[in-house]
């Protein structure tokens, strides 16, 4: 496995440009197979997660090329509905197949999937809203079956607002025979981003960045070229670095309304921030300051995939924060990683009191998770001396070269390639 290499203790400073979205180019790459027809999809990064995506569409029998940032996925050709095991336990993303390849087969068989151990993420909500549709599902071991002759509009209401039990009924039924209405729908932009997507495809679905969308089925879709949303939580945690190190950043390509729960904390903290339509100023030049209070929730509220970022941040404030999750039991993983560089963190259930220090020093800590990932690269961006972050391909799934990223903008950090590994 490989690892990060960080020489800290370097304010950031410069301009960078934020890559597109991994949580809504993975749900569009899903969306592809409902048209039967080449889908082009622009501002797509180069993750892990994107190629083990890729990877099931062409297993599917689709044609999937990722070109720079631009992917074309051919989709007329596709055959299965059958998605291997092997794939689907790299990736928990790969879920989101289930609802287009149901409304384009009748059938989709697939297994539990994989993905960062954060917690329990049941798909409970998402066989639910498919079943609600007409599906009938089957459970054999780790096995799920569904299936459909056609798939029938239908209410649904979820009882948590799951970004990905939405996305799964959306897909599902843009191909369904009459009305579907989403009740506690997710409100994320990513959902916002999937809605257009379909649409340009020819689907009929509004209402997204509310709690309630309305899906009217068509008889088909066609192809599209459409241009993926950047990533906020990628911009977030650039800010973040740019705070905790006590530098002066420049992010552009970014969309600053989805970060208003953020900019809100960072400014509480006493971090300056400057805001254009699609350019963010972030600045800090004395210590922080603690924030007595954060709570994840879902969107538009604080978001989990920040969390472990802002309380690195914390852990170098002034005085004593609290670290609220609500999303994800297991996702405090990284604080044990943080108190080994001198962090004074305290958890108990799922609040985690941050007792600032002056200073965070290098040392080797492991990468339990993609977020916490990102939170030790910018603790080892901030600390005095060496830092290693080993099991850098948590990281890979949602940053693109971030060790790339983080020397645009002044970063002293290298990828330390194990031997074992061949590049071409």
């Amino acid at each position: 496995m490989d690892n990060l290499v960080i020489e800290g203790g370097h304010p950031l400073s410069g301009t960078i440009r934020i890559h597109g979205a991994k949580n809504a180019a993975l749900p569009i790459l899903a969306a592809s197979l409902l048209a039967e027809g080449t889908v082009t999809i622009r501002n797509v990064p180069r993750l892990l997660d994107i190629e083990v995506m890729l990877d099931i569409l062409r297993d599917l029998g689709c044609k999937a090329r990722h070109q720079d940032t631009v992917v074309t996925v051919e989709t007329a050709i596709a055959t299965s509905s059958h998605i291997p095991e092997t794939l689907m336990r790299k990736m928990r993303s790969s879920v989101f197949l289930m609802g287009p390849l149901l409304a384009r087969f009748g059938e989709v068989q697939l297994y539990q999937p994989g993905g960062c151990a954060i917690g329990e993420r049941k798909i409970d909500l998402h066989l639910r809203g498919l079943a609600a549709l007409g599906a009938k599902i089957e459970e054999k071991g780790s096995r799920i079956v569904c299936s459909a002759r056609r798939l029938k509009g239908a209410e649904i209401s979820l009882d948590f607002p799951s970004v990905g039990a939405t996305e799964n009924i959306m897909m599902a039924a843009v191909l369904a025979q009459g009305r579907t209405t989403i009740i506690g729908a997710a409100r994320e932009p990513e959902i916002l981003d999937l809605q257009q997507f379909l649409n340009q495809m020819g689907a009929r679905v509004t209402g997204a960045g509310t709690d309630t969308l309305t899906i009217d089925g068509v008889d088909s879709l066609y192809g599209c070229d459409f241009e993926v949303i950047p990533d906020r939580i990628v911009t977030g945690t650039v800010m973040v670095a740019a705070a905790a190190t006590r530098g002066e950043v420049t992010l552009e390509n970014t969309q600053p309304g989805q970060l208003t729960s953020l900019i809100h904390v960072l400014r509480r903290a006493g971090v300056q921030i400057e805001v254009g339509n699609d350019i963010m100023r972030v600045g800090a030049f004395k210590r922080p300051t603690a924030v007595d209070r954060i709570v994840t929730s879902p969107y538009p509220a604080f978001p989990t995939d920040l969390q472990a970022q802002v309380m690195t941040l914390l852990a170098l404030a002034d005085g004593v924060s609290v670290m609220k999750e609500t999303i994800f039991e297991g996702r405090f993983k990284h604080v044990d990683e943080l108190c080994r560089m001198g962090a004074d963190i305290r958890v108990d259930l799922n609040n985690a009191f941050i007792r600032g220090v002056p200073q965070l020093y290098g040392a080797t800590v492991e990468a339990t998770d993609l977020r916490a990932g990102a939170a030790l690269v910018i603790a080892g961006l901030a600390a005095q001396g060496r830092t290693v972050v080993e099991q850098v391909h948590h990281i890979d799934r949602g940053y693109d070269r971030i060790e790339e990223m983080f020397r645009q903008i002044g970063g002293n950090i290298i990828r330390e390639v194990h031997k074992s590994k061949v590049y071409s």
